[in-house]
């Protein structure tokens, strides 16, 4: 299974994803979490530019694929703001897109992508405005089959 955070910076993604790999690891499941800034980091890719991103996306894709097909879940987070290859992503199966948002004010609005394209289906859509860390990840926990 792979779970794939996406939203604008601040929004809560690597926040759920961290919880979500600590109660997904609790339930018995090998899981391994995988942050957007830090694949950037080990590629050495600091094009913030549309190729930039996409390739950075593309490397996470492809490294949560192969961590999946050898039995690892993965807990990914990443902006990832092009629709169309996330689309692509899910198409292959075992992927859950989870939109994170929020209309708080976090910080980190200056890094906000002004391509990012919203998911429009097969979503799980969370907000995370008033709503707790344990309460998202219960949902997303309740949604995991196995």
């Amino acid at each position: 299974m792979i779970y794939w955070f996406t939203g604008q910076p601040g929004a809560g993604k690597t926040t759920l994803a961290v919880a979500l790999q600590q109660r997904l690891r609790a339930a018995g499941h090998p899981v391994v979490h995988l942050d957007g800034e830090f694949l950037r980091e080990i590629m050495d890719n600091r094009d913030y530019g549309e190729a930039g991103r996409i390739a950075n996306i593309r490397a996470g894709q492809r490294l949560a694929a192969k961590l999946q097909e050898e039995g690892i879940w993965v807990v990914a987070a990443f902006v990832s703001p092009y629709r169309a290859q996330r689309e692509v992503f899910k198409s292959r199966g075992d992927v859950v897109e989870v939109y994170v948002h929020t209309t708080e004010i976090r910080g980190r609005e200056r890094f906000f992508v002004a391509a990012y394209e919203p998911p429009l289906t097969d979503f799980v859509d969370m907000d995370t405005t008033e709503v707790s860390i344990d309460a998202c990840v219960a949902r997303l926990v309740s949604a995991t089959p196995g």
